[in-house]
């Protein structure tokens, strides 16, 4: 029987989200009802609400999720109910051109769930990015479902299913961070934070964190960063372009004058972006993992993206794959050598969602949970 439960919105553009009665329907053959323990706080849930993202009002917001699997469609194999998941937005189908060639993790037909969420009034809902988590109970395609170790606080392991994983993935993953070489990572906020852990986890000598603030950049030391810039400390011009930027000066200096092996931006400005261009050794990787607008556009002069080699790279959801990656965190924060739980700085009720939207945006937090 389909199920009302409660779970937070935002029904326009820019307004409050709200707490309201939703229906959850019965799973589909491929479906999975999941009751939700656990959900970050993520900067994409507040670019739904604000229209940054589509105009597909009303959305079920929430996304970076952890809980327990309620009920299954009949052709489910890949969990059981009682198992315990962090859910993903990256069912990847198997038979697209990306997974045919073996890059799942392009994936351009991922799986999401056969039937819509509504309001008690029937109309439905858009859940975020294929999820809606902000609710007791959420009806997912069984391949979003990722089981985890069951004994893992579920505010600690939900934080894969997004922003962690998309950060510490920009570094391991997308950057190839390799033993021994230097990174900076540009935006200390979640996602940048776990580039930087995960740069140290990958055996990166030299990671330096850039960040405007100074108690960030005092806890990019506790996630592995060996140097730090806030680029208000700088001398030299703050419009400057190009190798002339005091950022990319004094991430050269740090690196021998060279610049680093990996740079991340995890802010995703035009700005940002040509730091981390010029702040890269000659062969060096640059990885965008912040998420720009529609409105931003990048200008760089063309002889200099010819002069250098290495590669410049986007990271999509940290080049994931949920099955094979989430585990592997898990395990490894569980055995004390990722810090998975340092992310969780506040746990809040399904009905502070709007407060902890405005305790993000004054950086206050790395991630706040909503425990349900």
């Amino acid at each position: 029987m389909p199920s009302t439960v409660r779970g937070v919105i935002a029904r326009e553009k820019g307004a409050d989200v709200e707490l309201v009665d939703v229906v959850v329907p019965d799973p589909g053959p491929n479906d999975v009802v999941v009751t939700v323990r656990a959900c970050g706080v993520c900067h994409t849930d507040l670019a739904y609400r604000d229209g940054g993202i589509t105009d597909d009002f009303p959305f079920l917001l929430g996304h970076e999720a952890a809980g327990v699997v309620e009920s299954v469609g009949d052709r489910v194999t890949h969990v059981e109910v009682g198992d315990v998941v962090v859910l993903n937005w990256r069912a990847v189908c198997g038979e697209c051109r990306a997974c045919r060639r073996g890059e799942p993790q392009y994936c351009f037909d991922t799986h999401n769930a056969s039937r819509r969420m509504t309001l008690t009034d029937g109309t439905e809902l858009e859940p975020a990015l294929g999820i809606g988590a902000f609710i007791e109970k959420t009806l997912v395609h069984e391949g979003q479902c990722t089981k985890v170790d069951p004994d893992t606080d579920p505010a600690v392991a939900g934080l894969l299913g997004c922003g962690v994983m998309a950060g510490l993935g920009a570094a391991v993953n997308t950057g190839q961070v390799r033993r021994g070489e230097s990174v900076a990572v540009i935006g200390a906020g979640g996602v940048g934070m776990a580039a930087v852990a995960g740069a140290r986890l990958a055996g990166a000598t030299t990671v330096i964190c850039v960040d405007l603030s100074a108690e960030k950049l005092r806890r990019a030391a506790d996630f592995g960063a060996t140097h730090t810039v806030n680029p208000a400390d700088l001398d030299g011009d703050p419009d400057a372009e190009g190798e002339d930027h005091p950022v990319v000066t004094a991430i050269r200096e740090l690196t021998d004058g060279y610049g680093a092996d990996v740079v991340v931006d995890a802010v995703g400005l035009p700005e940002t972006f040509r730091q981390a261009f010029y702040a890269r050794d000659l062969a060096g990787r640059v990885v965008l993992v912040g998420v720009p607008t529609p409105e931003m556009e990048l200008t760089l002069p063309l002889q200099d993206v010819f002069s250098r080699g290495g590669a410049v790279k986007s990271s999509w959801y940290g080049d994931c794959l949920p099955e094979r990656d989430f585990p592997l965190y898990v395990d490894l924060y569980r055995q004390g050598r990722f810090p998975l739980d340092r992310f969780v700085d506040e746990r809040v009720g399904l009905d502070q969602v709007n407060e902890a939207f405005e305790t993000m945006k004054a950086g206050q937090v790395l991630r706040s949970v909503v425990e349900l």
